[in-house]
């Protein structure tokens, strides 16, 4: 028997066994209608259509979820065995085209049924009730999808960038949710990056939150703070911040958004939300950075003021007036301005003389003011404390701890109880036995004094 070879073509067939196989083709084309067949992408008359083959393709997906009662390893163990061209229908499992195919199975992931091609409203035909628009907002229920979707993308990693794009879809459209629904979208995403998703890129898929209509409508801070709280239960504040830099940056570097200022706003804005439960690790964040920032600010007033030599009265003013508008700790004074002074010095490279010499005449010129905030003998040794760390980690004042030491001594801005406090139990172990034995001979004038008093 022979056959036309335009129809061998048309069935695809090699070899010689093209008779055999078109029996099969023939028998399953003609066989009781099951919509697992029928995704495969054939019509009982034997013809492809995309549009047709979709949308049974959708129905198929769905009745296993129904077969397995959303048993979600069931159904990730249905999906594998069966026959579903994937492949040739990788879109068809995740996204929504904007032509006239669809993407239906992100939508049976999150909606339980496909959509409209090029929306996010429901359309017709099966549907279950396991999605994740279905659920509870809980983190323990839609855990076990995240792990579900990740285990279909490690057997068919091709399928990465379809979900990034129905994920990007999804937060362009925040606003055609309710809020309950942009909750669960929000821990499932937080989940999907904390879970590493197979690589899933934040900054692609949540490019659509730096769009200014969501961020006008308060859609983006409601979204953005649930997914916070959700990631910052496993996630450090660090891992946090990365993303958000990467997200920001990725917009800095395409020209649609100014970086460091979103990014500084966004986590200011989240910082004064009324509910900071789970959001304590961000809200520390921005405290310290704007304590650093100001720290700053004080460190540069003052560094210029002591370059030009101004009276120690302004210089003291201006420390107090940046203490009261940021706060700062009473310690964290005395240690800047501990290193502002030893930052103004000039030293040399190899004249050790006059490297004592400079600093020796830094701390004399400039007692009055670590006299007017080292108040309390914790300051006092506080700032001993400082002098033994510089001194340990810069190897041209190894030498000169002692001295230094004595010379804030003779300006009042060390008491002898501090000192000899920090010689017997000083806590700091850097250099500590090094300069505790070059402290001796001082240490024995002062015990000596004191009998003699």
């Amino acid at each position: 028997m022979s056959t036309p070879s335009v129809y061998k073509l048309r069935l695809g067939l090699i070899g010689n066994d093209w008779w055999g196989v078109a029996k099969r083709s023939v028998h399953r084309i003609t066989r009781r209608r099951n919509p697992l067949s029928e995704a495969r992408g054939l019509r009982p008359n034997g013809i492809l259509l995309r549009h047709w083959t979709l949308q049974h393709f959708s129905d198929a997906v769905v009745q296993i979820y129904l077969d397995n009662a959303g048993d979600l390893e069931l159904i990730a163990k249905s999906l594998e065995s069966s026959d579903l061209n994937f492949s040739r229908y990788g879109d068809t499992f995740f996204e929504v085209s904007f032509s006239d195919s669809a993407v239906y199975m992100t939508f049976v992931v999150f909606r339980g049924v496909r959509t409209q091609p090029g929306t996010i409203k429901l359309d017709e035909g099966e549907r279950h009730p396991y999605s994740i628009i279905d659920c509870e907002p809980k983190r323990e229920v839609i855990l076990p999808s995240v792990i579900y979707v990740q285990k279909i993308l490690r057997r068919r990693p091709f399928l990465i960038k379809n979900l990034e794009n129905v994920m990007q879809r999804f937060l362009q459209s925040l606003e055609l949710f309710e809020e309950d629904e942009r909750k669960k979208l929000a821990i499932f995403t937080a989940l999907a990056f904390s879970q590493k998703l197979s690589g899933l890129p934040p900054e692609t898929v949540l490019q659509p939150l730096l769009k200014d209509n969501l961020v006008a409508k308060g859609l983006v801070l409601s979204f953005v703070t649930d997914f916070f709280k959700e990631y910052l239960v496993d996630n450090s504040i660090d891992d946090l911040i990365s993303i958000l830099k990467r997200i920001f940056f990725f917009g800095f570097d395409t020209g649609t958004v100014d970086a460091p200022l979103m990014l500084n706003l966004m986590i200011i804005e989240l910082s004064c939300v009324p509910s900071k439960e789970g959001l304590l690790p961000l809200v520390e964040y921005n405290n310290k950075k704007i304590f650093d920032v100001r720290l700053k600010e004080m460190k540069s007033a003052l560094t210029t003021q002591i370059a030009e030599e101004a009276d120690i009265a302004e210089v003291i003013e201006t420390v107090k007036q940046h203490v009261k508008d940021a706060k700062f700790p009473d310690i964290e004074v005395v240690r800047i301005l501990w290193d502002v002074l030893m930052d103004a010095v000039q030293w040399s490279g190899k004249n050790q003389q006059q490297n004592a010499n400079s600093a020796l005449r830094q701390v004399k010129t400039w007692a009055e003011l670590l006299n007017a905030f080292c108040t309390t003998g914790k300051l006092e040794l506080e700032l001993m404390y400082k002098v033994q760390v510089q001194c340990y980690e810069d190897a041209k004042l190894m030498k000169l701890f002692p001295e230094i030491i004595r010379s804030l001594y003779d300006q009042d801005v060390l008491a002898e109880d501090t000192i000899l406090h920090w010689f017997r139990k000083g806590t700091n172990l850097k250099g500590r036995q090094t300069f505790v034995k070059s402290l001796e001979p001082f240490i024995k004038w002062l015990e000596e004094a004191e009998e003699e008093e």
